[in-house]
């Protein structure tokens, strides 16, 4: 009975990710065939030298409770990481390992947010944000971006949606959903509004850093000295490396906000997977140039499903510079009847493509923009092409 619930759990929408995912699987289960475009997974075997890594740690005998932050040899990798990737300088106290990027930005929402603080999200965004600010009790501001500016927030936007409220500022990039990229001029403009407002905490989700396709190089708000102390960068292995249910994520940020998830998680899952975190060890410690083959397929992925989206009118697509979704602006069709179903919305269109199409994508209205839909290339190029035909045949 739900009125026995809390009312923070009755407030929050379930992912609409995973949401979609387990109805593709209940259709699967019933006989149908389902094409699965909605769940940011790459298709891709975990690298052998990063399984061996593992295989190597159950050998060696490690199977105790991990130190709350990670194991010291993590955390070593992870600034030798930040260092060479991002030119940006750590210490072992400004890092902690949690059970994936998710939980990561939990505990910085959690720390860092009171009652009615307010955390700018452009739009679209990440799935999660929005309900996990809203679970620390803050408050959304959605600033809307359209596929005419790259899906990407304006300095001019900015400025306008800060308040004497706002506490935070969340983003994405490469983004999830739109695979947009700011550049580090872009970030710059961004940093130049926020020396304003020097309350304000940023928080950079950089999961897809190494999912880029060379058109616009990747750039951390962490890396402009006058924003190394107010920026938490979030990052972890599930995108680049395959290891998407290793759950193993980080951050490097200000030390007494590093301290404050120490303590939050230590209350709430402690340290995460030992063997995971052995194994994620050799993953940082090698060059990334070791999983480019994945970005490279990624890119010739890209490349075929724009083709196809393209070829069918109403799409509209942006060419997204890095990880692997296509956000396609698709609200040409509202308003419509097909096959005796009225597409009202987002949410409609990506229903009907499931039930008729029997191809699985996501609602933008979950990403905050309810004009488009975010289809996952992360498969197999068969399954790219029999998708697309099928979303055509039904339109």
């Amino acid at each position: 009975m739900s009125n026995q619930l809390s009312d923070r759990i009755n407030s929050v929408t379930p992912s609409a990710t995973l949401e979609m995912a387990a109805k593709a699987r209940e259709l699967r289960a019933a006989g149908k065939d389902i094409i699965g475009l909605s769940l940011g997974e790459p298709d891709f075997k975990v690298p052998d030298y990063i399984r061996e890594a593992a295989i190597q740690a159950v050998n060696d005998g490690y199977n105790s409770y991990t130190p709350v932050d990670g194991y010291g040899e993590l955390k070593t990798a992870i600034i030798t990481k930040f260092k060479r990737d991002n030119g940006l300088d750590y210490a072992p106290s400004q890092i902690v390992v949690s059970t994936g990027a998710k939980q990561a930005l939990y505990n910085v929402a959690q720390v860092c947010l009171n009652k009615g603080d307010e955390v700018i999200l452009p739009c679209p965004y990440w799935v999660s944000y929005s309900d996990i600010v809203k679970l620390a009790d803050g408050v959304p501001v959605e600033v809307p971006t359209s596929i005419d500016t790259d899906f990407k927030m304006t300095p001019e936007q900015l400025e306008a949606a800060i308040t004497p409220n706002t506490k935070m500022l969340w983003y994405s990039s490469p983004c999830n959903p739109s695979g947009s990229i700011y550049s580090k001029e872009e970030l710059r403009a961004l940093a130049d509004v926020l020396q304003k407002h020097p309350q304000i905490i940023v928080v950079s989700d950089e999961i897809y850093e190494h999912i880029n396709y060379g058109v616009t190089a990747h750039a951390s708000m962490a890396s402009f000295e006058d924003m190394y102390n107010r920026t938490v960068t979030v990052n972890g292995v599930a995108k680049a490396f395959a290891m998407t249910g290793w759950r193993i994520g980080f951050i490097g940020a200000p030390s007494y906000i590093a301290r404050a998830c120490n303590k939050l998680q230590g209350q709430v899952t402690s340290g995460a997977n030992c063997i995971a975190q052995r194994a994620v060890i050799t993953a940082l410690e090698e060059s990334p140039t070791r999983v480019q083959y994945m970005v490279d397929e990624f890119k010739e992925r890209r490349k075929l499903i724009l083709s196809l989206l393209n070829g069918i009118e109403g799409f509209k697509c942006n060419e997204p510079e890095g990880a692997f979704y296509v956000f396609p602006d698709v609200s040409a069709f509202f308003g419509k009847t097909f096959n005796g179903v009225t597409v009202n919305n987002a949410s409609d269109f990506a229903m009907y493509l499931l039930e008729h199409a029997n191809v699985a994508t996501v609602t933008g209205d979950a990403f905050g923009n309810p004009k488009g839909i975010r289809i996952s290339y992360a498969a197999a190029e068969k399954e790219i092409r029999e998708a697309v035909e099928r979303i055509k045949s039904v339109l």
